[in-house]
């Protein structure tokens, strides 16, 4: 039976709330999509360095992401994809060193033989736990120490914690590297031999334009540069929106994709308890530098950073993964720099970021200077990853909300994954089935 056509509202416009969109659409209902930007995408929206349209933030899609690959077929753009084999390396006592496989990593000088045996039976032990939700109660400090020892954890994994963390690491359940080792062992619990990293020429600008206009095709209607200031529920059981430029509408239906904390300021009807638990998700945000340079730093396409003098948190370099030909033979880096959600970082300039950022590089890398530096330009979100604390599951509100037809998911409702593409369309996936089911009426 076909569900009971309403009429809905989606306030965001990134992946999670397009996705709810068009599968809505799909079943009939009537959708509007409400973006705050002038263009869709959120997290993963493109823009401008110079003469090129790319990622405002870095993306890579996996073999075993089978959510986002069902949905860009049905785009008619997985045909398009391109595979590629990358390789991995790490800065670490300021040197830099390749561990692309399983003999380079043996001879990482950083770590002794020891050391290394307890850090890869810890990885092989993660990905084999099926029971995530008992590690939420266990801290991941005392998880990586008890598995890996004291000076792995000190030399390796305590700066890659702090690197995606910061000091919200001292409060993480070990279930956020469970989530971590987890991706990176996808592909082999799926029967793929390897893992190879893809990417869609043209990028996500592309990926998002197509899906605009399947959404239009489906008839979900969309609104561009309208922001959400209040979400309130009429005497009638309808929905009233009301919006930073005057606009006022009423729904039958509304689905929140914000993050939390501006989930609870949206909606002043919402409980104590509702808006408590919100507003209790503690989330890092990020500082993203792209950087378009003349020429590559490595080959690798990730750089973990173990020295805590470098003031970004990886370097991520696109052109080892994406045919230089895309940038115009040019090579495009990411730093990104992962900080509480409210950290004094977001108020520096791109000009402070960039002079700390570019002596880093020229202190990393001999041959870089400066004057390769064609563009340089940061990307600020607040609120991008929610920290996995301990308890995390059972401190989560519920998508329902106590006001019937309102309903509040985001990334933060992501329970036994990282933050990707592929598991916010997954999560999308899971919500609309859920809220398709509650629109059909007893047979």
């Amino acid at each position: 039976m076909n569900p009971t056509p309403q009429n809905w509202a989606v306030v965001g416009g990134g992946m999670l709330g397009m996705t709810l969109a068009y599968r809505l659409a799909q079943q009939g209902q009537q959708v509007t999509l409400f973006e705050a930007a002038t263009e869709l995408g959120g997290l993963a929206s493109a823009w401008q360095l110079d003469d090129i349209i790319w990622d405002r933030h870095y993306h890579v899609t996996l073999l075993s992401d089978l959510t986002l690959r069902s949905l860009l077929q049905e785009l008619d753009l997985e045909r398009d994809m391109e595979w590629v084999e990358t390789k991995t390396g790490v800065y670490a006592g300021g040197k830099l060193y390749s561990v692309s496989n399983a003999i380079e990593f043996l001879q990482f000088p950083p770590l002794r033989l020891i050391d290394k045996l307890r850090l890869g039976l810890t990885i092989l032990y993660g990905a084999r736990i099926k029971n995530w939700k008992r590690l939420e109660t266990i801290p991941v400090t005392t998880w990586l120490k008890r598995w890996s020892g004291d000076r792995t954890f000190q030399t390796f994994w305590l700066p890659l914690l702090r690197a995606k963390l910061g000091d919200n690491y001292k409060i993480a359940s070990a279930s956020f590297i469970w989530s971590t080792i987890a991706r990176l062992y996808a592909a082999r619990r799926t029967g793929l031999k390897k893992e190879l990293f893809g990417y869609l020429p043209g990028g996500y600008a592309r990926i998002l334009k197509r899906f605009g206009e399947v959404l239009t095709e489906t008839g979900v209607t969309i609104c561009l540069g309208d922001r959400a200031t209040q979400v309130r529920q009429t005497p009638s059981g309808q929905f009233r929106l009301e919006f930073e430029n005057g606009k006022t509408v009423t729904f039958d239906r509304a689905i929140l994709t914000t993050a939390a904390p501006i989930a609870a300021r949206l909606c002043p009807q919402l409980s104590a308890r509702e808006k408590a638990l919100l507003e209790g998700i503690q989330y890092q945000g990020i500082l993203c530098a792209s950087a378009l340079l003349k020429q590559p730093l490595s080959t690798y396409y990730v750089t973990n950073i173990t020295d805590d003098w470098v003031p970004f948190t990886g370097i991520i370099e696109m052109t080892a993964l994406v045919k230089p030909k895309a940038f115009g033979g040019r090579s495009l880096v990411y730093l990104p720099k992962y900080v509480p959600a409210a950290d004094s970082a977001f108020e520096r300039s791109d000009e402070e970021l960039e002079a700390a950022f570019i002596r880093a590089l020229e202190r990393m890398y001999p041959h870089f200077q400066q004057s390769d530096v064609l563009r340089f330009q940061v990307s600020r979100v607040n609120y991008v990853v929610a920290v996995p604390t301990l308890n995390y599951s059972q401190n989560l509100p519920p998508m329902q909300t106590s006001l019937a037809g309102l309903h509040i998911v985001n990334s933060a409702h992501i329970l036994n994954g990282t933050l990707n593409v592929n598991e916010t369309v997954q999560l999308a996936e899971q919500t609309a089935a859920m809220l398709l089911s509650s629109t059909v009426p007893p047979s």
